[in-house]
């Protein structure tokens, strides 16, 4: 029994370490197909321009002055200004408490990860839906239980409404706006596999009815990031993209606009 034990521990080790090989050799070749094109690069940012959706309230938001150009100085340079949350970017743990982190200080490994995407665009024509535990669970039946590090992405649907500020913020009579986004016990279950990060294709990871931001408390104040008004998701399969998530490195910034890549094989 115990020569039986021991062989089965053996073939479970083997069988972990062919898993892992299999898994570095595919990063690998991920990595070296971008050249080629045998890896697909998709961007998951929009351009920054001053014709963006601001989040209601924000008057002055982007704007961009030319210094020098190529008729008068021979070189061409801008100056520009614009909010630390405008267009696509990047929620630091510092932007709500107990937050601690701004984002220079996010950790470099935290802004890689493989892609979980949770597809609700069928769930999003209640505007204000948010994705529940028993979705992320529904997600782990099909595909497995969510790996620690990873980047997980809400497919809403709302991206299609982009940059249409009246269709994209959603806002009824009274002002407050309808979008969907995750709920406090996705994230909860999100916080507790260790991931990286929550990213969406709306303006904020809470529903746009929230009035509490109880997703933001929570999830910025376990450590993770947030990709908000993250570009058109259709292209990305539910599992086995890979996430980059370049954000500006603004020292004491509470997040910053953000160049987001998806790497498909």
């Amino acid at each position: 029994m115990a020569a039986i034990g021991r062989s089965g521990f053996l073939v479970v080790c083997l069988a972990a370490l062919s898993a892992l090989f299999i898994q570095n050799m595919r990063h690998d070749s991920i990595l070296e197909g971008i050249p080629s094109g045998k890896t697909r690069v998709l961007d998951l940012s929009y351009a920054i321009n001053d014709k963006l959706v601001p989040w209601p309230g924000d008057e002055k938001f982007f704007e961009a002055k030319v210094n020098a150009s190529i008729e008068k100085n021979g070189y061409f340079t801008r100056s520009f200004w614009m909010l630390e949350h405008y267009g696509t970017h990047l929620d630091a743990p510092a932007h709500f408490p107990p937050g601690k982190a701004t984002v220079d200080q996010i950790p470099a490994k935290q802004l890689f990860g493989p892609a979980v995407v949770i597809d609700v665009r069928a769930e999003s024509k209640d505007a204000d839906y948010q994705l529940s535990a028993a979705g992320v669970e529904e997600w782990e039946k099909r595909h497995g239980q969510i790996p620690q590090g990873a980047i997980v992405l809400l497919r809403t649907g709302w991206a299609s409404r982009w940059p249409d500020a009246q269709k994209y913020r959603n806002q009824d009579a009274k002002g407050k706006m309808h979008f969907p986004g995750f709920s406090v016990e996705a994230a909860k279950l999100l916080i507790a596999r260790k991931v990286s990060g929550l990213g969406c294709d709306t303006l904020s990871i809470d529903y746009g009815a929230s009035q509490d931001f109880a997703v933001h408390h929570l999830s910025l104040g376990a450590g993770l990031y947030h990709l908000e008004n993250l570009a058109d998701l259709a292209e990305l399969p539910e599992t086995g993209a890979f996430l980059i998530a370049a954000p500006i490195k603004l020292e004491g910034g509470s997040g910053g606009p953000v160049r987001v890549f998806a790497l498909l094989p």
